[in-house]
């Protein structure tokens, strides 16, 4: 371990170190544009899908291959994100793109029904009724 590295991702390799660090720098630019529950949100759904990539090499690969080490670079990053969230109050997003700002809209289900019309045989030319 060299002293740049932080103690919660030694051992993991520079591909995952990039990586962790280019989600915490966008997670901090959406910050700034969206708000801390949005970016942690963001921030979280791609660690995750990093998560499960390095589980799965790990499962392939075995524990011998380096990506113990990766996965718990990513798990230490997820619960750093969660921190953050925590501390501010606020629930991070699970879907960041379903996030609501405004009331929630009506379900047309439940709606009263008009009566059918009649949409009979109609006729062509004349008026009926003479």
């Amino acid at each position: 371990m060299s002293r740049a590295d932080p103690p919660e991702t030694a051992g993991a390799s520079d591909e995952v170190i990039d990586v962790i660090a280019e989600i915490e720098m966008q997670r901090r630019e959406t910050e700034k544009k969206a708000g801390l529950a949005m970016s942690c949100g963001l921030a979280l759904h791609r660690l995750r899908e990093l998560l499960a990539h390095e589980t799965d090499a790990l499962q392939l690969r075995g524990p011998d291959s380096g990506h113990q080490e990766n996965v718990q670079a990513v798990t230490n990053a997820i619960g750093r994100v969660n921190g953050l969230s925590a501390i501010k109050g606020q629930k991070p997003n699970s879907f960041p793109g379903q996030a609501r700002t405004g009331p929630r809209q009506v379900s047309w289900r439940n709606a009263p029904q008009n009566p059918a019309r009649n949409t009979g045989r109609r006729t062509m030319g004349r008026a009926g009724g003479r």
